[in-house]
């Protein structure tokens, strides 16, 4: 026959009278293996939490809640933020790479610039001068290439 204190766990019970160490020491283990998972929930979820963030998503923002709810890629915030681009939530960052290449685009504008208020007639006088189609596009090539506008609009 069973005994009635085998059959029914009393986790929260404080009674020193345990009959047998093995089983008080189960007991402990147990107690301590349950606030160590929820020690490691809490940890994962600030974790998961703090990824967002870095993501530049707030988890409690309203429009974000279902993303983040439901997101179950990886948890670093490049994969966090691309996802959420390609769900139309926030707009793409640009990169390095654009910003370097504006500048470029914008300082060969300043430069072309600069040639056109002195250069401008020897602009008319190339387009003047070409003796055929592929010339004169040649030169309006040239003009763009350098973000010089030739046409009359």
């Amino acid at each position: 026959m069973s005994n009635i204190a085998d059959e029914y766990d009393y986790e929260d019970d404080d009674q020193p009278q345990e009959s047998n160490p093995l089983r008080a020491r189960m007991k402990q283990l147990e107690k301590e293996n349950r606030e160590y998972r929820k020690a490691l929930a809490e940890a994962d979820a600030a974790r998961r939490e703090a990824s967002f963030l870095k993501a530049g998503i707030d988890p409690a923002e309203a429009r974000f809640k279902y993303f983040v709810k439901g997101y179950d890629g990886e948890l670093s915030p490049d994969a966090i933020r691309l996802a959420a681009e390609e769900a139309q939530l926030i707009t793409p960052q640009p990169t390095p790479a654009d910003t370097d290449k504006q500048a470029w685009q914008t300082s060969n504008k300043i430069a072309a610039g600069a040639e056109t208020v002195m250069a401008e007639s020897s602009w008319m006088k190339r387009i003047n001068d070409a003796n055929s189609e592929a010339e004169l596009m040649a030169v309006f090539a040239e003009a763009h290439a350098q973000g010089i506008n030739l046409s009359t609009d």
